[in-house]
């Protein structure tokens, strides 16, 4: 029993040293949002007092719902492993089909047991999500979705975790059941394949299922953004504007595909006139100076869209997506590794209450991803962001070589200001939250001479 009461308890001590550690760097910025009361002088001129005001309530109120949130989700944790969630969930699965020739079936049951985990998850989501939408980002301006259009997409994006999720975890199951020794290469292989073939699929075919594309019109910003593309050799072959402003009032940008089958997408929500654009009207803008955000509407001009897409060419260029797809796919392979030495441990089972002799692929799954390697986990998400961070000052560097400096700096303070981003973050919250850097230190950055 004692290696077991080492795993359980081990397991339970880090997840809420962790916990409390997340608690303490989200009061540590919660004072820096009470406590700052100035603008920076950095921003002195582009950031007015009344975006700066709802900025710091946007990030106060978020504060807020972030720590009752993170609570709930430890106080659900901590019972599901005291309670031994995996075990009652198996039982009940296979209750489930005790009545049907599959009760003796692993992947059956492993399938069954998914949806409940699924479901469970879901259903303790939706009142979290509900009041995120509903409450904060309705209160602050950004919600744009009713409760149809809500529970609609709810509904959509659980349907579609089981169609890709159960397939996969029964095929996963097989490769363990018949890969032998080394099953977690062959597990590795599919995953790769896998992981692939959804990124080439989901913005084809999945993600217009939630939002609409339109191909952008042709006109003065569809010829600008193929003229950046071709001027750094970006095999581009269409770009689409997805209405994202019938979900939320934020905006984006972002391109996808593999070799030369490129695509760029814009958020309606980036562009000025955007209306407009989504019904093919033709917009000139003739006086786009990256140089000027004295508008007051929301949306970029021309020079700046250029520019946060020149920043996103920059990770395309440098090779930054291929090295974040090499890191993922080492890291996995290292993770299925570990876990085909582990797999069969009966003390990990025992830990967490499953005194069964059979060792369902799924339950180690479970256990050993989301608890055996917990501390692994942390410290390889917080090398990836101090990485991340490193690898947008390099896109801006990039951007900042195309003479699209200017217009970058406009283009990420307009940005954090139409999204109500606080400029000013606890250091140590950055460091450990924070993929990309704050806007001082990107500004800061840009406007170094080479």
């Amino acid at each position: 029993m004692i290696p077991e009461f080492c795993v359980f308890y081990g397991v339970l001590t880090f997840s809420w040293i962790e916990f409390l550690w997340e608690q303490y760097l989200t009061l540590r910025q919660r004072r820096v949002y009470k406590t700052t009361d100035k603008i920076p002088e950095r921003l002195t001129g582009v950031l007015d007092v009344e975006t700066f005001n709802k900025a710091k309530s946007y990030g106060i109120d978020k504060n807020s719902f972030s720590i009752a949130e993170e609570w709930f989700h430890m106080i659900i944790s901590t019972g599901f492993i005291c309670l031994n969630g995996f075990t009652l969930l198996w039982n009940f699965s296979k209750y489930c089909l005790i009545e049907t020739r599959y009760y003796d079936s692993e992947i059956m049951t492993s399938c069954v047991f998914l949806l409940c985990m699924n479901t469970l998850g879901t259903l303790m989501s939706l009142p979290i999500s509900a009041y995120s939408t509903f409450i904060i980002e309705e209160k602050h301006g950004f919600n744009k979705q009713n409760l149809n259009f809500f529970v609609k997409d709810k509904i959509k994006n659980f349907l579609l975790v089981q169609v890709i999720s159960l397939p996969i975890t029964a095929a996963a199951i097989t490769i363990v059941k018949w890969g032998g020794r080394y099953f977690f290469i062959w597990l590795w292989v599919f995953a790769v394949v896998t992981s692939l073939f959804i990124m080439t699929v989901y913005p084809e075919f999945i993600a217009p299922l939630f939002d609409k594309y339109t191909p952008l019109p042709d006109g003065v910003l569809k010829t600008k953004i193929e003229e950046l593309a071709k001027q750094v050799k970006f095999p581009l072959y269409k770009i689409y504007i997805v209405e994202g402003s019938k979900r939320s009032a934020h905006s984006n940008a972002y391109f996808y595909g593999f070799f030369n089958n490129k695509r760029i997408v814009l958020y309606d929500t980036l562009l000025k006139d955007s209306k407009d654009i989504m019904n093919n009207k033709t917009i000139i803008d003739e006086n786009s100076q990256g140089d000027k955000i004295e508008e007051k509407g929301k949306g970029m001009n021309d020079e700046e869209i250029l520019a946060v897409l020149g920043h996103e060419l920059g990770h395309w260029k440098l090779n930054h997506i291929l090295f974040y797809l090499i890191i993922s796919q080492v890291n996995l392979f290292v993770m299925l590794f570990v876990f085909g030495w582990l797999y069969d441990h009966s003390m990990l089972y025992r830990a967490f209450g499953f005194y069964e002799s059979a060792h369902p692929v799924i339950i180690g799954l479970a256990i050993i991803f989301q608890y055996v390697f917990s501390p692994y986990n942390t410290v390889i998400s917080f090398a990836m962001t101090t990485l991340s961070r490193q690898l947008e000052f390099q896109a801006d560097g990039f951007a900042k070589k195309l003479g699209l400096a200017k217009p970058l700096e406009s283009g990420l303070i307009r940005l954090h200001n139409d999204n109500l981003g606080f400029p000013v973050y606890d250091s140590l919250f950055s460091a450990w939250h924070h993929t990309h850097p704050q806007l001082l230190e990107r500004l800061e950055a840009i406007s170094k001479t080479d």
